[in-house]
């Protein structure tokens, strides 16, 4: 087996791995990036990009120009529906996008590039592992497997696989997770300047869906149409995705005037808990650390702010980067998510449900609050009313987080 070496390694290259390599590689470390999927390869999602990532992409110096540009936020809770403004003024611009994950990607990992990243595509990589410590990765591609020595390895490969199960990186089973579907259609308002989100959702059953329907215009000619549910909700095994959304689709169909599927639908899992996201070598960073807001699914935001703090710790210290990333990431999103997930088995009982999407939109005040929350726009450090509320949320459902785990609906 051939062997080599880099300062850096990156396991995938979507958001959070490209992230990483463009900030490294820009500081001056070698990296190399291996990507399974071929350049331009697709990724299921919802395609929507929050203001705070629209603050992370500036932050690396990628254009928008490509993406189309969002200004806020349609919530609709059976017959309310308010349109909300993105808020400006603060650490995020008043504005989002949606650009589709086939050229979101492939504009990242080609800026990853071009700062210097060696970036491999369709070659598939493992950690490498002396001694209890992850010292490389094992490559590989069309011209057999070799290794690569690293100072660190970062796991970007996504929601958990194989190399999770390797370093323990898995998913904690006493949390909550997510399911979500979606697919692409044409409508003449592709151009539409707000995304749009459905918060009372059921399935063939009756039974409220903890989750939403959303309409993500893309400015192409087609919208984004999807649905996401958490797992907290009782009958979620029986939960049937493409009748879910077949159901959407019935009811947003007309006033978005739809044309047929242009895809079959796909879904895919959002990881929201991680049992282990760093250990001696490595650190995983967005979705295979588990940074996904229970509260909306998204993940690109924390994605790319997760792989400029794993880059920039290492780049401070190589042989302490492990720790002092899994510090900065906790200090920056731990109590923020661990309140969501809270959340996310208190809205798993039905009436609660109810309760709380009537309380989400009931007033202007608070669907402000609902706002910021689901534009991932609130952290431990939030001044105001929004900041307030998490900090008095994370208080009271520590409280009743024994009693929801007891009383939670298992998946």
């Amino acid at each position: 087996m051939a062997s080599d070496r880099v300062d850096l390694a990156v396991i995938g290259g979507g958001p959070a791995g490209s992230a990483t390599a463009m900030r490294a590689s820009r500081a001056g470390a070698s990296v190399l990036v291996l990507e399974a999927g071929a350049h331009g390869r697709d990724k299921v999602c919802g395609d929507g990009l929050t203001p705070r990532a629209v603050a992370a992409l500036d932050e690396l110096g990628i254009p928008l120009e490509p993406a189309h540009r969002i200004s806020g936020l349609r919530m609709i809770a059976g017959r309310v529906e308010r349109e909300l403004p993105w808020p400006g003024g603060g650490r995020y611009p008043a504005y989002g996008a949606v650009w589709p994950r086939r050229r979101l990607d492939a504009a990242l990992i080609d800026a990853a590039a071009a700062s210097g990243a060696d970036v491999r595509f369709e070659t598939s990589a493992m950690p490498w592992v002396e001694d209890d410590r992850v010292v490389g990765v094992e490559v590989t591609d069309a011209s057999g497997t070799h290794r690569v020595r690293s100072d660190m390895v970062v796991v970007a490969a996504g929601a958990p696989g194989a190399v999770a199960r390797m370093l323990g990186a898995e998913r904690n089973p006493d949390e909550p997770f997510g399911l979500a579907i979606r697919t692409y259609a044409e409508s003449p308002r592709h151009a539409d300047e707000m995304l749009e989100a459905c918060l009372t959702l059921r399935d063939e059953h009756g039974i409220p869906v903890p989750g939403y329907g959303w309409m993500f215009p893309c400015g192409d000619g087609t919208v984004n149409i999807g649905v996401g549910a958490l797992s907290t909700m009782k009958g979620f095994k029986r939960l049937n995705l493409n009748r879910l959304i077949a159901a959407y689709r019935g009811i947003v169909g007309e006033s978005w005037q739809l044309g047929p599927d242009l895809e079959r639908p796909r879904a895919w899992r959002l990881p929201m808990s991680v049992v282990r996201r760093h250990g001696p070598g490595w650190v995983a960073v967005g979705d295979a650390a588990g940074l996904v807001n229970p509260m909306n699914g998204e993940g690109i935001d924390y994605g790319l702010e997760s792989g400029m703090l794993a880059a920039d710790a290492f780049m401070a210290s190589p042989v302490d980067a492990p720790d002092a990333y899994d510090k900065a990431v906790a200090e920056r999103f731990d109590a923020f998510l661990r309140t969501g997930r809270r959340f996310a088995f208190l809205i798993g009982h039905p009436f609660l449900l109810r309760s709380g999407l009537r309380l989400a939109v009931g007033t202007e005040a608070i669907a402000g609050i609902t706002l910021q929350v689901m534009g991932n726009l609130v952290d431990p450090d939030t001044p105001g009313s929004s900041g307030r509320v998490l900090r008095a949320a994370d208080r009271v459902l520590a409280v009743a987080d024994p009693v929801l785990r007891r009383t939670r609906a298992r998946a």
